[in-house]
């Protein structure tokens, strides 16, 4: 039964990266700030001083010694960023961010089995950027899904192994909805990300057949990681559903859904879990006005049990807070206030999150 650890973007470029031993160029082109060492004073401005530099455990915080207490049998993230010193300015894009390659160990301190690259961020800074980022994590030890050098490697799923000696088979995919462009998709002999165009039937079925595909070719527990939807609001459109539900069919055990920056609704279907928005996780965000109400400062850490037929056994969140470019153990109003949040959001799918003695929450369902 293995337990798994998910979180949502974690995104370690920008003011991360410059507040870290080893930072970046911090040039930046968007419409809102020229310097990545901007973000670091808004940071300030809003929540007190970051020494620096700081270590490379410290955008983590508490949320390691949540991982060393909890020790799950593997950890999948969503790494929003590209790692990398080279490679030209997206065209595509007004946001882009970047981690310099030496600041890797901010990565490898938290030990992810399963880094998924299937984002609207991961070539923000071209091919090259994006080559650059596969070589430094693979040189880093890093397990990468949904992205490569080639459409295959790009969709290929990426297995690690369990303590149990099952496996894990990680299959990922960005969709256009989450603002990934289309010029991005990998193709035979270009670089990018698995990439579907969101509300297609054709685009449902064929990432149906790729989850097919993988339960035949590999044992162990299947997790489709998907970078889905908009980076704001409760809501989950009937294309999202739809999508969720025929990967499930196909064979998936868990669907890992992320882009919001704010929790989303949980479902149970056919007794599997689907998480349609698992909320940022690390980022430079603080002290930047707007969406107050989804309290995007609060930072879920998701923890699934799965029984050995990949039905959900248990869903519990940990919940941390962003404040001084870490992460803190959330106070208990704030952890009532989002399963509170996410309770109402479940309705429709009949999830509720309730408080646990211990200051965790946890989800329930209605069975199947």
């Amino acid at each position: 039964m293995p337990d798994l650890f998910l979180c949502g973007d974690v995104m370690t470029g920008r003011g991360i990266d410059q507040i870290l031993d080893r930072p970046g160029d911090p040039v930046l082109r968007e419409p809102y700030l020229c310097d990545a060492r901007d973000y670091v004073r808004l940071a300030e401005n809003a929540n007190g001083p970051v020494g620096l530099p700081v270590a490379d455990r410290w955008p983590w915080g508490d949320a390691l010694d949540v991982l060393d207490r909890l020790d799950p049998d593997a950890r999948i993230i969503n790494l929003e960023t590209a790692v990398t010193s080279h490679g030209e300015f997206s065209a595509a894009k007004d946001i882009h961010y970047r981690m310099n390659p030496a600041n890797v160990g901010c990565l490898t301190c938290a030990k992810p089995d399963v880094c998924v690259l299937a984002n609207n961020h991961v070539l923000d800074f071209g091919p090259s950027g994006l080559i650059e980022t596969l070589d430094a994590l693979e040189v880093a030890g890093l397990a990468t899904a949904g992205a490569g050098r080639v459409e295959a490697s790009a969709w290929s799923p990426v297995v690690a192994g369990l303590a149990d000696d099952g496996s894990l088979v990680v299959l990922a995919a960005g969709m256009s909805s989450s603002g990934i462009p289309p010029g991005w998709a990998a193709g035979q002999a270009r670089p990018g990300v698995a990439y579907l165009p969101a509300g297609s039937r054709a685009a449902r079925a064929g990432l149906a057949d790729r989850v097919r595909a993988a339960r035949q070719e590999h044992d162990g527990t299947l997790v489709v990681s998907l970078h889905t939807g908009p980076n704001w609001g409760y809501d989950v459109t009937a294309d999202e559903v739809a999508l969720a539900h025929a990967v499930i069919e196909a064979g998936a055990d868990l669907v890992h859904g992320h882009s919001s920056h704010h929790a989303r609704p949980v479902e149970v279907y056919r007794d599997k879990l689907i998480l349609y928005g698992c909320g940022d996780f690390i980022d430079d965000y603080e002290g930047i006005g707007g969406h107050q109400r989804y309290r995007a400062d609060l930072r879920p850490m998701w923890f699934a049990s799965l029984r050995s037929d990949g039905s959900l056994d248990q869903l519990r969140i940990v919940v941390m807070q962003a404040k001084q470019m870490r992460l803190w153990s959330a106070d208990a109003a704030d952890v009532s206030w989002l399963a509170g949040e996410l309770t109402r959001a479940g309705r429709p799918f009949g999830s509720a999150a309730e408080v646990s003695a211990d200051g965790t929450i946890t989800v329930r369902w209605r069975p199947a």
